[in-house]
């Protein structure tokens, strides 16, 4: 009976560890900074940043790769207008961007790299040049990931464990391939406990997440969660802004919030869970 030891083994390194691309930096023709306002184009540089985060991207090469984005107004500007090579291939191709009002122009240009995990715009940030601006990136090609063990009967034994996955994933990988993934990282791990010896042994991280392991989505923003309205505007008023500082705080804490209620705490529990989190324990 390990369906539990294995289902959760196996939702963790999904959820952390799965190698995938991202928009890492972007440098517009009109900004230099993420405060900036462009002329002609409705949202500031921040939403813009915001919208960028969210384009999902399959890069088939090693190396970064750059797109370059024009558009002339007015209308909306989305993903799919990003100039695409052999490496690059832009999924989300209806994503918007930008709008653009009658005389509106916008340019820029992205790169995307491949990565683990989530990372900040502030880890992103290798360069000081003027103009470069940084970005919040997921790397992570999953979404979400959940199972159920149930018994089951394998001829006269009663003792053995059904394990059935649910794995949800942007579509630049499919969930087979992630499973895949996730197996063969487990598998190198346990393979180096099997290899026990008095020597230290390493590890080549090509197969295994550095770092933030386990938890790369804490710095996300609550509004990865998804939540809805009651429960994301509670979560704000009481200066709780990200998944880090949600699981700091235990049902009590929340419940204390104003206006916030058994069924607002019943759907964060249930999103954390999606992720492999949990709030913290009453002291």
């Amino acid at each position: 009976g390990f369906g539990h030891t294995l289902g959760n083994s196996l939702r963790r390194t999904l959820l952390s560890s799965i190698p995938g691309a991202a928009i890492t930096q972007v440098n517009f023709d009109d900004a230099i900074h993420e405060f900036d306002v462009i002329e002609g184009v409705y949202e500031d540089v921040t939403d813009i940043l915001l919208n960028l985060k969210d384009v999902v991207v399959r890069l088939d090469s090693d190396e970064p790769a750059v797109l370059r984005l024009d558009a002339q107004g007015p209308g909306e500007v989305t993903a799919g207008q990003f100039s695409q090579t052999a490496d690059v291939e832009v999924l989300s191709g209806d994503l918007v961007i930008a709008t653009l009002s009658q005389n509106g122009r916008i340019g820029m240009e992205v790169t995307i790299e491949k990565g683990r995990g989530y990372l900040s715009a502030e880890g992103n940030k290798v360069s000081t040049a003027v103009g470069q601006i940084p970005v919040d990136s997921i790397f992570s090609p999953v979404r979400r990931v959940s199972f159920e063990v149930e018994p089951t009967r394998v001829e006269q034994s009663t003792d053995f464990d059904r394990l059935t996955l649910e794995i949800e994933t942007d579509g630049s990988m499919s969930p087979r391939e992630a499973l895949a993934s996730a197996g063969g990282t487990l598998r190198n791990l346990i393979q180096l406990v099997e290899e026990m010896s008095e020597e230290p042994q390493s590890l080549e991280l090509t197969e295994v997440v550095t770092g933030t392991a386990g938890s790369p989505d804490l710095e996300l923003g609550i509004e990865d969660l998804e939540l809805s309205e009651r429960p994301n505007n509670c979560l704000k008023r009481a200066q709780i802004h990200t998944i880090g500082e949600l699981i700091l705080k235990s049902e009590a804490d929340l419940l204390s919030i104003t206006n916030f209620g058994q069924k607002s705490l019943d759907e964060i529990i249930e999103k954390l869970d999606e992720r492999g989190h949990q709030l913290a324990l009453k002291d």
